[in-house]
Formats: C-alpha cells, structure tokens, sequence
C-alpha cells in the first residue's frame, strides 16, 4: 500500500501561552482534493508552517509521501503557494516563472506558461511586465501558475482564491479540477465552504488549534443534519 500524501501525527505548536496546535493529527491521501476549513487565528497557516519545516513544532512528527518532513527530499514532490504571496518586485512574469521553473528543476516551457497564463486568463504581456506593476489579482494568478506549471504531485494552497474576482475564482476552480483530475494530490485552506462543497472530497474542520472533523462534506452535512455547509459549520464550532 502506497504512503498517504501527508502523514500529520500529533503536532503540537505554542507560541508562549497561547496554543496554536494541540495534539492535531490528520492523514491526506494520494489523490484527495483536501479543504481545510476554520477562522482566522483557528492554526491553518500555522500547521502548513509546520508541515512544511518553516517553523520547529513543539511535539509530534510529519510524513510527506512517507518522508519525515525534515528531509529536504519530503519536499521534492510538492509546490506551496503561501496566502500573502509576493514576487520579488524586479523579476517579470516570465523571469518568475523561468526562477520558479528552475527551483522545480524543470525546463521552462513557454508555450506551457503561455497556455496557462490562458486558463487563469492572466494576459500574456504579464510575462513582459515587472511584478511590482501587477495588481492584486494580477499577481495571484501569477503565483498559482508557477505552482500549477510544476507538475508536482501534491500542491499545498493557502487560501488560493484570495485577491481574485468572480471570474477569476471560476477559472481557478475549473483549473484545479482538471489538476485533481490528472491525479494530483490538493491541499487547500479556505474560508470559502461552498468552493469546499464544490470541489473537495475530503474536508476537515479545524477550530482553536484542534480538529473537529474530519471526512466527506456530505459525512459533515449528515452529523449535522444539515443540507448547508455553512450551517454545519456553525453547528460544529458552536458545540465545540
């Protein structure tokens, strides 16, 4: 049996008194599209920091396809993009995603960069200009490009909608539906529940540092005996 995409085992994590994580343990699988799902401050960002070995946790270990996360081969199979992304401002678009090409250790494609430049409907002169003249959105879209141009087999998303209008939401949706459908592996955090209902087949529910749920929607929407995920999700912390 193959190793599960992450293998989250007890982490802990404090920043002095308060607890960011407690004892929070979940397994992803080869193949989901995960949404982690809590409010600000409920220890998403914190448990990508951990996962990820950009911060020491105080207990617990991580497996990324069965690699201790310390390994720096644990990493080789997934691509990150952080919620308040920002390109260095002096690279273009291009000069971005060849950089980002490079760190995968993959040849930089411009038919490929120009093709999904397209699906996010992200212009293509954007390869031209600096990234300090994109917008908000601009960028974003820009972010999720180099991360989807990596062909990677996991990819950790932290709220990866932020920034983009309506349409743009859509395109992503669409393009990382098509991702999921080639077989990679999704780990998205969000505030968004009906981009989870629409997406995700698994979800979990993460509130003051500790897992609340863990399952399908439709396993969350029968606990609660609700037809809304919004609803189910008022009900879970609520009770708490």
């Amino acid at each position: 049996m193959s190793a599960p995409a992450l293998r989250i085992n007890s982490i802990g994590k404090s920043y002095g008194k308060a607890v960011a994580l407690a004892g929070f343990s979940l397994e992803i699988n080869a193949g989901d599209f995960f949404g982690l799902v809590g409010e600000n401050g409920a220890g998403k960002t914190t448990l990508i920091k951990c996962l990820l070995d950009f911060c020491d946790m105080d207990s617990g270990a991580v497996e990324i396809f069965g690699v201790p996360h310390r390994q720096t081969a644990a990493r080789s199979r997934l691509a990150f993009l952080p919620e308040r992304f920002m390109p260095p401002y002096y690279l273009t678009g291009r000069d971005f995603l060849r950089y980002l090409a490079e760190l995968h250790r993959r040849p930089y494609d411009e038919n490929r960069a120009r093709a999904m430049l397209d699906a996010l409907e992200l212009a293509t002169e954007t390869l031209d200009r600096p990234s300090r003249s994109l917008s908000k959105g601009m960028t974003q879209k820009l972010g999720l490009s180099a991360c989807l141009l990596s062909g990677k087999d996991l990819y950790i998303l932290d709220e990866p909608t932020s920034g983009l209008d309506p349409k743009a939401r859509a395109l992503l949706k669409r393009e990382l539906k098509t991702q999921h459908a080639a077989g990679r592996t999704i780990l998205m955090t969000t505030h968004a529940l009906h981009d989870v209902a629409e997406m995700c087949n698994r979800m979990a529910v993460l509130h003051h540092g500790r897992l609340l749920f863990t399952g399908t929607p439709a396993e969350f929407l029968s606990r609660h005996g609700s037809a809304d995920l919004e609803q189910a999700y008022l009900d879970c912390v609520n009770h708490a």
